[in-house]
């Protein structure tokens, strides 16, 4: 293991770190990633109908609208747990973004806020029925 050596560990001790080490496989996590894994296909299935071969071109809008998704176990979205900061769409194309007017960073909005919230409403709506499933 590249991490696990004692020169490695010296290194880290030297700097006030102390090293901790975790399982890999642990069933609850992999529960977690296989359920944001399905709600991500299936918006891909949904956005894609017969054009395969364009996946990656929506997935970016796929990962938007989950990431910008409240969590129920927090009750916060993903983008505010990453950025302390609530993801900001303009209301009307051509509309100026505060956080560009501002110089909070060089985000550009690409989607049109009607498809922006349906999407979302849809992956809520598949992630609540998931773990009802569970």
């Amino acid at each position: 293991m590249q991490f696990a050596d004692k020169e490695f560990g010296e290194f880290l001790s030297r700097l006030g770190i102390k090293q901790k080490f975790s399982s890999v496989e642990h069933p609850h996590s992999n529960g977690q990633v296989e359920a944001t894994k399905n709600i991500i296909i299936k918006g891909l299935k949904k956005r894609l109908d017969q054009k395969k071969d364009s996946w990656t071109d929506e997935l970016a809008s796929i990962l938007w609208s989950y990431r910008t998704t409240p969590q129920s176990s927090t009750e916060k979205t993903l983008f505010w747990l990453t950025y302390r900061v609530k993801a900001v769409i303009p209301v009307k194309i051509g509309e100026p973004n505060p956080r560009l007017l501002f110089g909070d960073g060089p985000e550009v909005v690409e989607k049109d806020l009607i498809d922006e919230t349906r999407e979302i409403a849809h992956l809520t709506e598949t992630a609540l029925k998931q773990r009802i499933a569970l």
